[in-house]
């Protein structure tokens, strides 16, 4: 076969980057579609949320009467070592047991200490779509930091929660618009940190003791009585 001419062999080179560049182009497209079909069947099989009502996004979980003289309001966070802390300490307990339904606890979530807290305060919510939510409470606490998703269903199924029902929530970001309307409440107050109470509408930065509490629970009960 005789040699090929300098023209020739250009020629022949020219198209055989234009074979690969139709080829990549080729692969490009299908991989871009392939990425389209991937994130439409995602969008589609993904859980949609169901929009809260005004009765359930004012709706917090709580321990105690609703007409109690003394209303404690605790902004924490799952992920918070201090939270944690508290919560290990047994001073709401404490509460619990020496004042009863005369001091009303509530917690509303404040997820800003770490990446996975927001999820696992929509988990909480979850649970107390359940009647579940004390529980479930205690358990992220004994299992803290482990508050992946994977971790959260987990505790779900351990509590005996539904969990097709639990898993739908969570994966839906169902409980989102209530954890945001907790996690603002806790700015507008001025708290930059966790955990942080409110007390009849007086701000206390961090952990309080029984001791710091009883000092202010005492005084209100006392002239609460003698009206």
């Amino acid at each position: 076969m005789p040699n090929e001419t300098p023209r020739n062999k250009i020629r022949s080179a020219n198209q055989k980057r234009r074979q690969q560049d139709k080829l990549k182009s080729t692969i490009t497209f299908s991989l871009i579609g392939l990425v389209a079909v991937i994130i439409a069947v995602f969008t589609l099989t993904r859980p949609r949320p169901v929009p809260l009502s005004a009765a359930r996004m004012a709706i917090d979980p709580a321990y105690g009467s609703e007409t109690a003289k003394v209303t404690i309001v605790e902004y924490s966070d799952y992920g918070c070592p201090s939270c944690q802390a508290w919560h290990n300490s047994g001073t709401l307990q404490k509460i619990r047991d020496t004042y009863g339904d005369r001091v009303r606890f509530v917690w509303k979530d404040f997820p800003i200490i770490t990446s996975a807290s927001p999820k696992a305060a929509e988990a909480g919510q979850c649970a107390f779509d359940q009647g579940k939510f004390w529980e479930y409470h205690d358990l992220l606490y004994a299992k803290s930091p482990a508050i992946g998703i994977n971790d959260l269903k987990a505790y779900a199924t351990q509590l005996g929660l539904d969990p097709t029902r639990f898993n739908n929530c969570l994966d839906s970001g169902q409980n989102s618009s209530k954890v945001d309307q907790s996690t603002n409440e806790g700015h507008q107050f001025g708290f930059n940190g966790a955990p942080a109470f409110v007390v009849n509408g007086k701000r206390l930065v961090g952990p309080p003791s029984f001791e710091t509490l009883k000092s202010i629970i005492d005084p209100i009960l006392a002239a609460a009585s003698s009206n």
